[in-house]
């Protein structure tokens, strides 16, 4: 239902995936990547009533509610949105007297979230894995780091979302090995070729499941994504 939620997804996915799942979102400014991962998540809260976590590190969240409302999404009930202030106050809550370890409170509230909603805590979004790279107090052995951290959100039996920022000019950067570790790629992309821009998404690994690895051309109209069909390289 994670997938299949979305009209056209089917035409990608043989069959739905299924929880524990960590996914990479990635893909450059204007691909619609917080709205592809905000879109699947309400969806598949509302139709399931099972509960989400979505935190958001480069906006603050009136700023992020604002903009999906304008996009015709709105707020799902069984949806915690938090930002940098929400994770600050649990640090404060918790009475950390050292710098903050933001990857730590994310850690933190996905456990406090759990222990309170238990199986209904069933959806984790991280916007964006590189906002959270910047502030990191310490980014030494970050493959180790982000291994434990993606172990937690398994263990938790969660679908995540981890969207990451695709470089200027094309090709991420993994630099937690993050490509290696989780167990899909899901890549937001912007078609040129035919003289007009047209909006893309590609799997390109999701373990377990049986999936198309072609382009296909999405748009975003009325709140809703739906997936158009597959964008044919041109000889």
């Amino acid at each position: 239902m994670l997938f299949h939620s979305v009209p056209g997804l089917e035409k990608i996915f043989a069959k739905d995936v299924n929880k524990p799942k960590v996914i990479l979102i990635v893909g450059p400014p204007g691909s619609m990547k917080t709205t592809f991962a905000y879109t699947v998540m309400t969806r598949y809260l509302t139709q399931t009533g099972e509960f989400g976590l979505y935190t958001t590190l480069e906006e603050p969240v009136d700023s992020h509610l604002a903009n999906m409302e304008s996009l015709g999404i709105k707020l799902t009930r069984n949806m915690q949105v938090s930002d940098i202030s929400d994770l600050r106050e649990m640090d404060l809550i918790l009475g950390e007297k050292e710098k903050v370890d933001y990857l730590s409170l994310i850690e933190k509230m996905i456990v406090h979230f759990k222990e309170e909603m238990k199986d209904k805590f069933s959806f984790f979004t991280l916007d964006s894995l590189g906002a959270l790279y910047s502030i990191m107090p310490n980014t030494e052995n970050l493959r180790q780091q982000m291994f434990y951290f993606m172990r937690t959100l398994h263990g938790y039996n969660l679908y995540s979302f981890i969207i990451m920022e695709e470089q200027l000019g094309g090709g991420v950067s993994y630099l937690g090995n993050e490509g290696f570790l989780v167990d899909g790629i899901i890549h937001l992309g912007v078609d040129r070729s035919r003289g007009r821009l047209v909006r893309y998404l590609q799997v390109e690994k999701m373990r377990t499941s049986e999936h198309s690895m072609e382009k296909f051309a999405f748009e975003f109209r009325d709140g809703k994504i739906n997936i158009l069909g597959p964008i044919f390289e041109q000889d």
